[in-house]
């Protein structure tokens, strides 16, 4: 999964882009509403973290002009401001979710997977696949009813891209882009060595190769 985070407190922004990396998110990180735009001009996010008093342009402008697009993709806003109105405001412009500042990661965590299950139509908060299940909370992934196995955060990622949309085909560009943030450096056979491990930890058919198009993981029939 790939968030944007626009923030312009630079220890808020350093604690909460290392807190997403460790929970397996690919994090880009900008600092006031007009970078934000641009980003999201050029980027394909799966979610928006988006403080409101950001310089350049507010992140209720920045919010109106995601959804002026007709743009479905999450947002959720984190803000220190605390007035009943501005929650209202935030919402009506669009919002998904809304935490305030100081927040614990834990619950920021939290909403995002329940942001992100809403966005995909689902109740339930495992992922599910023909022959697997995966745990967002726990970075568990379990196969056919076998015991709960813990997967590395990149692994995680990696099977999470595949598991959100079962049956489809990622490419290797798709999956490095679902992995990787901004600045981090990846190696050319990076994908392959994190499918190889997958595959070891839980069996070949786990994930599928498809000559010359990607990897996939199959759907329920």
């Amino acid at each position: 999964m790939r968030v944007l985070l626009v923030e312009d407190d630079a220890m808020i922004g350093s604690a909460v882009q290392s807190a997403l990396k460790d929970a397996a998110y690919a994090a880009d990180w900008v600092r006031d509403g007009v970078a934000a735009l641009s980003a999201l001009a050029v980027q394909r996010y799966d979610l928006v973290l988006l403080d409101l008093g950001l310089p350049g342009k507010d992140g209720l402008e920045v919010l109106r002009a995601i959804r002026r697009k007709d743009d479905p993709m999450p947002v959720l806003i984190m803000t220190a401001r605390d007035g009943l109105d501005d929650r209202i405001r935030g919402l009506d412009d669009g919002a998904d979710d809304y935490v305030l500042k100081p927040f614990a990661m834990s619950e920021l965590l939290a909403r995002m997977r329940a942001v992100l299950r809403r966005k995909g139509g689902r109740a339930a908060p495992v992922l599910v696949s023909a022959c697997l299940t995966l745990d967002p909370a726990t970075h568990e992934a379990t196969v056919r009813g076998g015991e709960a196995v813990p997967l590395s955060s990149r692994e995680f990622a990696l099977l999470q891209a595949l598991m959100v949309r079962p049956g489809a085909i990622l490419s290797r560009a798709d999956l490095e882009e679902r992995v990787y943030g901004w600045g981090e450096e990846v190696e050319s056979n990076a994908i392959d060595f994190l499918i190889h491990a997958l595959r070891k930890k839980l069996g070949s058919d786990a994930i599928k190769n498809v000559r010359g198009a990607g990897w996939m993981v199959a759907k329920n029939a």
